[in-house]
């Protein structure tokens, strides 16, 4: 009996000493992901201005002036980020969704430009990204979704280099957009770990 009783005080301690590690690891997994979100803002100007050279396709320019090709270049839209009511579940698997999607596209988009240094830097920290945010999943003990591969793909709507061009300006600034929602994401996550 005092052997079962020493066994349950045991098992107790070790439950109670190892919470506080994984909330540790948990919040250091979100902080390296959020750096990891940062790195994407800053390198996704210097894919652009690499990869972008068409006259008036700046970042900071809007597509109302392109209008008349989007319906050509389908780029697909990630997953919404900005509601208040998501939980942590499932804002974690919209942002591993959203990545994997931009991923596809800049993928894609690789191997249709020339100047891809910057871009494949960009390609390899998205990928870190949303494996950090995985990393985040299993330390919170949320299943990871599935990788999503039915996107319709860009290629058979490039049919020429400015459709390229386009095309990659868009999807950019599409990054860029989701990108900043996934550090808002990461941030709020941060705050309250332990939310479900």
């Amino acid at each position: 009996m005092k052997f079962y009783l020493i066994l349950v005080a045991h098992c107790c301690l070790t439950l109670v000493y190892n919470a506080p590690l994984r909330g540790h690891e948990l919040t250091r997994a979100v902080e390296n992901a959020m750096s990891l979100a940062k790195e994407i803002l800053s390198g996704i100007r210097g894919a652009h201005d690499a990869c972008v050279t068409s006259a008036g396709l700046t970042l900071s320019s809007e597509a109302k002036s392109l209008e008349y090709l989007l319906s050509e270049i389908v780029i697909p839209a990630p997953p919404v980020l900005k509601s208040e009511e998501l939980t942590m579940e499932t804002s974690l698997s919209r942002v591993v969704n959203g990545l994997e999607l931009h991923h596809r596209l800049l993928e894609e988009l690789g191997e249709f430009l020339s100047s891809s240094g910057e871009l494949k830097h960009l390609l390899a920290a998205v990928r870190e990204l949303c494996d950090q945010v995985k990393e985040v999943q299993r330390l919170a003990q949320i299943p990871s979704p599935e990788s999503q591969d039915g996107f319709p793909g860009l290629s058979l709507h490039l049919r020429s280099d400015y459709q390229v061009q386009v095309a990659a300006h868009l999807t950019l600034q599409q990054l860029r957009s989701f990108t900043q929602d996934v550090f808002r994401t990461l941030r709020h996550i941060s705050v309250s770990p332990a939310d479900p």
